[in-house]
């Protein structure tokens, strides 16, 4: 039984660099729902959750719109790179980001959100700005919660399909991300090839649900002292 293990170290880089990037998003948009009144946040908010709720091919068609070559985002990605994103890793990294960064976001709002309020605003009264109180009162404070959440969001990176399958297609040591090789392995009739790939992606991602477990019991630990 020969095993091509490139799918597996690609969906581990595609699920790194796309929870990178849902955590500076999920501290940047967890800061301004916390932090601002403004019209329509909570119009924002609906489209942050969105995509929790809509179905992956759904997600992946709007992404096809968006990227696509006809589009001006597209044709902004290929003037800048060279190469269109769609039916690359690259777009794979996007897939997973749009299937993982609501729960992150969703989850830094609220772990902002439950620092008292009386730590910023001492903080205030010493004369901290609000970028300050950011910095050092409140993301500390929620930092384990956040982590937690970052690595609940890597796990659900991993498991992407639907969005994935649309936007980066089955292209095999290229783009092809180890849920859809099990797929591609089970319609092969390779069931040895699908079992140990189901057997290690669900290593990986029972290592990252521990960690995270880990996380939020430290986190309410420090809460209840």
């Amino acid at each position: 039984m020969a095993i091509d293990w490139f799918p597996l170290w690609l969906s581990l880089r595609v699920a790194a660099l796309s929870t990178i990037v849902a955590l500076l998003a999920g501290l940047w948009l967890g800061w301004l729902q916390t932090t601002k009144n403004y019209r329509g946040k909570d119009i924002l908010d609906a489209i942050v959750t969105l995509p929790l709720v809509l179905p992956p091919t759904v997600l992946g068609y709007y992404l096809l719109i968006v990227l696509g070559r006809q589009s001006p985002l597209g044709r902004l990605y290929e003037w800048v790179f060279g190469q269109s994103l769609v039916f690359t890793w690259q777009a794979a990294v996007v897939a997973a980001l749009l299937h993982s960064a609501p729960l992150l976001i969703k989850f830094s709002t609220a772990a902002l959100e439950s620092v008292p309020r009386r730590y910023g605003k001492a903080a205030r009264s010493l004369g901290a700005t609000e970028w300050m109180v950011f910095w050092r009162v409140s993301l500390p404070l929620a930092w384990n919660q956040i982590l937690a959440a970052t690595a609940l969001a890597f796990a659900r990176s991993l498991g992407d399909f639907g969005i994935t399958m649309m936007v980066a297609g089955n292209i095999p040591g290229r783009t092809q991300t180890i849920s859809v090789a099990i797929y591609d392995a089970v319609e092969g009739g390779r069931g040895d090839v699908a079992r140990v790939l189901v057997l290690v992606i669900s290593a990986v991602a029972l290592v990252s649900l521990t960690l995270a477990n880990r996380l939020g019991r430290v986190s309410v630990g420090k809460a209840a002292h």
